[in-house]
C-alpha cells in the first residue's frame, strides 16, 4: 500500500515554508490594511509562522522543540488585538496569492487542504483576538491538519 505523504512532506520542506512566509511577511508590511498591526513584530515572527505551520501540516518539531512555542503560546500572540473580518481576508488573499508566487503546489487536494487550514485558523485567530484572556490550557496539543478532516462544529469553550 502507498503511503500518503503529510501535508509538509507533498509543499516540500522546511525551506518551502520559510519562502512562503518570508515573502508573504513582505507583503504584509507593506499592506495599507494590515501593515500598522504586524509593523511591531518580532524579528523571529516569520519564522516562528513558517516552523508553526510546518508543525501543524505534519512536518517535525519546528515550533515546539526549535523555537519553544506551544499551541497555547500562538493562542496568546492574538489575545487583545482586536483583528477584524477584514484584516482576516486580507491576510488570507496575501497568503494564497504569494502561496502561487512562490510555486506552493497548486493541485486540488493540497490547495483545498492548505485554504482549508487558514480559513480553521485565521477564523479562530479573529475570536481569540477579541478576548483578554488565553482560554487554552498550556498543555494543549499543536493541531495536526491532514489532507481534509476539521474535526466537528466549532464550539467555545
Amino acid at each position: 500500500m502507498k503511503k500518503i505523504p503529510t501535508l509538509y512532506e507533498w509543499a516540500g520542506d522546511i525551506k518551502t515554508f520559510d519562502v512562503l512566509f518570508t515573502q508573504f511577511y513582505d507583503k504584509v508590511l507593506k499592506d495599507e490594511l494590515l501593515g500598522n498591526v504586524f509593523g511591531n513584530m518580532s524579528p523571529e515572527h516569520i519564522q516562528h509562522v513558517s516552523h508553526f505551520v510546518a508543525e501543524v501540516f505534519g512536518g517535525g518539531p519546528f515550533y515546539t522543540s526549535n523555537d519553544g512555542g506551544s499551541h497555547s503560546l500562538m493562542i496568546g500572540k492574538h489575545i487583545g488585538k482586536m483583528l477584524t473580518e477584514e484584516m482576516r481576508q486580507r491576510w488570507v488573499h496575501l497568503l494564497l496569492q504569494t502561496a502561487d508566487e512562490v510555486g506552493l503546489k497548486s493541485d486540488p487536494e493540497f490547495r483545498s487542504a492548505f485554504v482549508g487550514y487558514v480559513e480553521w485558523g485565521t477564523r479562530l485567530a479573529v475570536i481569540n483576538s477579541q478576548l483578554i484572556d488565553n482560554p487554552m490550557d498550556t498543555n494543549e496539543p499543536m493541531p495536526q491538519w491532514g489532507w481534509g478532516e476539521t474535526g466537528g462544529p466549532y464550539l467555545p469553550n
